[in-house]
């Protein structure tokens, strides 16, 4: 019934699984942080116990609910650009995934009775990849993101935590076999090994996350990516069964993929506002795309 309701919010897939201490992520999790792979983003650090153990973190918590939300455009940019990560052509996807989330929540209480949970879209700390491979939903590949064999890996991941037991499903096999295709495309190695990534030496690190001035050590790397990265799913075999997504909020502002680099160079504090004034690319602030930018030129 659950499965259900989340096809028709929209939802491209829905796992359950049983709520509890993330055993094998323990020690990975340990080992990241130990080896400063989280860079500037020192929240990683915090809440260590509740990150592994959901119910620590809500009540009373049986089941993690885990749903992705498919945002692989129909087009992309034009060649003569300088790039932003496809998932963030169209609105915020917290807002957009929040409201979907609520009405499933909504519609287990009414059909249910009293359950008591919260939804989250990166707003917790919550292993979301974990929660969704533990919950079937696919395995988590080389590049450390989620993976399945008949959509790829373009879309979003979230969850509800809730006080309700339920029918658990179980992981799926791991199918990159022997294939490299994301360690050897990565233009920063931050694929320093099959399934672990240097946080702090990714591109979607630097152009999001750090704050302060690009380490110049790596100029002439970012291939031109000015928001984010999809370097590692774009060379991913598994992605070529990637299908446009169904949801008119993610669409892109008309005006963003007709844009070149001459465009991005003359970009003003306006048109910033008006192509991202409801997309995540306003994390990164008009001075911080700036910066991005600028990175590129001599």
């Amino acid at each position: 019934m659950i499965k259900t309701e989340a096809k028709r919010l929209g939802f491209l897939s829905c796992g359950i699984s049983q709520a509890g201490f993330l055993e094998e992520e323990a020690p990975r999790l340990e080992a990241y942080l130990n080896k400063n792979m989280n860079g500037e983003m020192r929240y990683m650090e915090n809440h260590f116990d509740k990150r592994l153990d959901p119910t620590l973190l809500v009540e009373g918590s049986k089941s993690v609910v885990s749903l992705l939300l498919n945002y692989y455009p129909e087009e992309i940019q034009t060649d003569d650009s300088y790039k932003i990560s496809k998932y963030a052509y169209g609105n915020d996807y917290h807002h957009v995934i929040k409201h979907k989330l609520k009405s499933l929540l909504y519609f287990i209480q009414d059909e249910i009775g009293e359950v008591g949970g919260r939804a989250f879209v990166d707003s917790a700390p919550v292993l979301d990849k974990a929660w969704a491979a533990k919950s079937g939903l696919g395995w988590i590949g080389k590049h450390s993101n989620l993976l399945t064999q008949k959509v790829g890996s373009f879309y979003f991941i979230a969850e509800l935590i809730i006080d309700l037991e339920l029918d658990y499903d179980t992981p799926v096999t791991d199918h990159c076999g022997s294939c490299t295709a994301c360690i050897d495309a990565c233009p920063t190695e931050a694929i320093t090994d099959p399934y672990v990534v240097d946080g702090s030496k990714c591109i979607s690190y630097f152009t999001i996350e750090l704050k302060e001035n690009l380490p110049s050590e790596f100029k002439g790397k970012f291939n031109d990516w000015m928001f984010g990265c999809d370097i590692c799913q774009d060379v991913c075999p598994w992605n070529r069964f990637s299908k446009p997504h169904k949801e008119p909020l993610f669409n892109p502002h008309p005006e963003l993929l007709d844009m070149t680099k001459k465009d991005w160079e003359e970009i003003t504090e306006d048109t910033f506002k008006k192509v991202f004034q409801k997309s995540a690319v306003k994390r990164t602030k008009f001075s911080g795309l700036e910066r991005n930018i600028g990175f590129f030129k001599d």
